[in-house]
């Protein structure tokens, strides 16, 4: 990844676009249905998380999108743009806005580059995070800029920093944000060296998957801070002790997310040997991620049977110094593997 190039904003609040939003009242209709789900699937019972996504409006964030062709094939080939000329299919935009699903925001070359997370999923990492009235937060992977308003919403302008590497993307958040009364900190540069000049943080939430924890991000954290970050098809979050020193479990939720650009290809999980059955179960194919390159297949499963089929929440991650593994019930236990190379 290249850090080249910084470019920020920052400031005060309040709408820029130039016309009317002709989406507002059947947006509003929209994403109140969206919080119902939600609720009702027993998400945002946080009064002040349930207000922001009742109050920031997704179909800014989206102006377009992409989803799978009607032969249904995996390539995204149709897109659903918002001043479509066909009254149906400015319709379905809508709908998708407000669905509670990941967004194709982003294509290049036939690789999907950006997206717009899942609602209810974004919605549990904010909860996560465990924010507190005046904290500041880095995110890492500004998308759309929907995650950032979130954010805003709940705590500030000011108090917020969102980086991409992307100069295309941190263009777009910005007038996304703009477009919804918002004005958070967007910076294009490396989110693996995070944002020394808005440091320190109380909170980090990165929304693309990394091998490892980029050193630069504890050193960026207020000693007692939270980190969360997608890895190996879950989310870890990390207490930081100091700027060499962290530690925390996995979520239960699984997540899949972008690789974060730059910390190279994600390993070859191998199922070499496998019977087809732990396949399907969603937990053992977690432990192959965690454990890529580290375990044999038939050893791993060997493990996940013994174990009791571990789901997420058993395993963690400890970063200490130069070195940093996952583990399954005990940084200190038996079952421990060193996580890739580590990002600075």
């Amino acid at each position: 990844m290249g850090g080249a190039g910084v470019t920020e904003t920052g400031g005060g609040r309040g709408r820029t676009g130039d016309r009317p939003d002709p989406y507002a009242e059947a947006a509003a209709v929209a994403r109140a249905g969206l919080v119902r789900e939600m609720t009702a699937g027993g998400g945002l019972t946080d009064p002040r998380w349930r207000a922001a996504f009742e109050e920031v409006p997704r179909h800014l964030f989206v102006p377009y999108y992409y989803q799978a062709g009607a032969g249904g094939g995996a390539a995204l080939t149709t897109r659903l743009w918002r001043d479509d000329r066909n009254p149906a299919h400015r319709a379905r935009w809508l709908a998708g806005a407000y669905a509670d699903a990941p967004l194709a925001t982003r294509v290049r070359d036939g690789e999907l580059i950006s997206s717009s997370s899942q609602p209810s999923l974004m919605a549990r990492m904010l909860d996560a995070l465990r924010v507190r009235d005046g904290d500041r937060v880095l995110e890492i992977g500004a998308g759309s800029g929907y995650n950032a308003a979130l954010l805003a919403h709940r705590l500030g302008d000011a108090r917020v920093t969102t980086v991409d590497l992307d100069p295309e993307i941190t263009e777009a958040a910005r007038r996304h944000l703009a477009a919804a009364g918002f004005r958070p900190a967007v910076i294009t540069g490396d989110g693996a060296r995070g944002c020394s000049a808005r440091a320190p943080y109380d909170r980090i939430i990165a929304t693309c998957a990394v091998p490892s924890v980029p050193s630069a991000w504890l050193g960026q954290c207020r000693p007692g801070a939270l980190m969360l970050t997608p890895l190996a098809t879950g989310l870890v979050r990390l207490r930081v002790r100091d700027a060499r020193h962290a530690e925390g479990r996995f979520l239960a939720t699984p997540a899949y997310f972008v690789p974060l650009r730059g910390s190279g290809t994600p390993g070859h999980v191998s199922t070499h040997g496998l019977p087809s059955w732990p396949l399907l179960d969603d937990s053992f194919r977690f432990l192959l991620n965690v454990a890529t390159g580290r375990l044999e297949p038939v050893e791993a499963l060997a493990l996940w049977e013994h174990e009791g089929r571990p789901g997420r929440e058993r395993y963690g991650v400890t970063v200490r110094g130069e070195r940093q593994w996952a583990w399954l019930d005990d940084a200190e236990g038996p079952y421990a593997w060193p996580l890739g190379t580590r990002l600075t």
